[in-house]
């Protein structure tokens, strides 16, 4: 997340993304950051017991909200 926003303020577009279980810590970050209407992307929790074809599915699913993010520009 932090990453993210750090990019961000660099005038870096990007796109920050955390499993669902840490959405709550993911904005409370973007808070302390200054920047509290962060949009990031979540992915179900846990990531770590998924194969490739699994991740790259996962992926493709949220390429969509990855690029509405990001902007026309993308």
């Amino acid at each position: 997340m932090a990453d993210g926003i750090l990019l961000e303020r660099a005038g870096v577009p990007a796109v920050s993304i955390c499993t669902d279980s840490f959405v709550i810590p993911a904005r409370a970050m973007a808070k302390v950051y200054g920047f509290p209407g962060y949009e990031f992307v979540t992915v179900p929790h846990p990531l770590a017991s998924l194969d490739q074809a699994q991740l790259e599915e996962l992926a493709a699913g949220v390429l969509p909200a990855m690029l509405r993010i990001l902007g026309p520009e993308s």
